[in-house]
């Protein structure tokens, strides 16, 4: 099951860390804008210099699909190059009727062959059946994201009191059949990540806002993770892959990335260590 080779993964690197893949062209080292495949070049670095600490990757579509077919040319290439074992998640939140969510399904774990995608809930069962359907692939369902604009429809009370975010919790566990439910919840809401994770104790969760979006690490380790301190990881994408400095190779810059991503793992590590003893 792919809980299970997560949780082995997390057990051998001691590690939570996903390592968000967001080439951005106005953020990516100038060096890499002269080379023939920029976007290649970046990620293919960002992965080499993380790969000791990450059990993870998440690219993000938007970022590869905004430089056109040069884009997704970078991704399929870099899908090929990422090392053996790793999980990878398709962060492109797609979800739509029964006959396109088959496709979207189809071509994002069979066509480029991710281990987990992001979904949203709005458009209910049939929207996301499809991706369930995948037994042995994770579906990730965005529940209460790290964005201000959560409080628009998320965080709204239902008749029953309940804000709309446990009502995507209760369904999430009523759809766990095989389980490979996972939610995303962001590492900014540590009251709210403390209380999903008391009522969703077995269910995988994903938690971005650690980094440049101020969410807790600390936190995230301690509220996100089940009962053994698995079955959770923390994205971190921009805080990594886009450290201070300048940078004239990709050598210097791959150092500095490394470091970055060893820094948040080795307060992962502490974290951990902390709840266990």
């Amino acid at each position: 099951m792919i809980k299970k080779r997560i949780n082995a993964l997390i057990e051998q690197k001691k590690s939570l860390l996903c390592v968000g893949i967001d080439p951005d062209a106005r953020k990516i080292p100038t060096f890499f804008l002269r080379m023939q495949d920029p976007v290649l070049e970046f990620a293919r670095s960002v992965v080499n210099a993380t790969s000791d600490f990450a059990i993870a990757y998440k690219p993000n579509f938007a970022f590869f699909e905004s430089f056109g077919l040069k884009g997704l040319h970078a991704l399929e290439a870099l899908m090929r190059q990422l090392p053996n074992g790793v999980i990878t998640i398709a962060d492109a939140k797609r979800a739509d009727i029964g006959n396109t969510s088959r496709l979207y399904a189809s071509a994002f774990f069979e066509t480029w062959g991710f281990d987990a995608a992001t979904v949203p809930p709005y458009m209910g069962y049939d929207s996301i059946e499809p991706f369930l359907s995948y037994k042995e692939k994770l579906t990730l369902i965005l529940c209460l994201t790290s964005n201000g604009g959560s409080q628009d429809f998320q965080e709204k009370r239902m008749q029953d009191g309940k804000p709309l975010y446990e009502a995507v919790l209760e369904k999430a566990l009523e759809w766990n059949q095989f389980d490979n439910v996972g939610l995303v919840v962001g590492a900014n809401r540590a009251e709210e990540l403390k209380r999903l994770r008391a009522k969703a104790p077995t269910l995988f969760f994903l938690i971005p806002g650690v980094g440049a979006q101020g969410g807790s690490l600390e936190e995230s380790a301690r509220y996100g993770s089940d009962a053994r301190h698995q079955s959770a990881i923390i994205n971190i994408g921009r805080a990594i892959i886009y450290p201070d400095g300048e940078f004239g190779s990709v050598g210097e810059f791959e150092k500095a990335v490394a470091r970055k991503a060893e820094e948040y793992v080795l307060a992962m590590r502490s974290a951990l260590e902390r709840l266990e003893a």
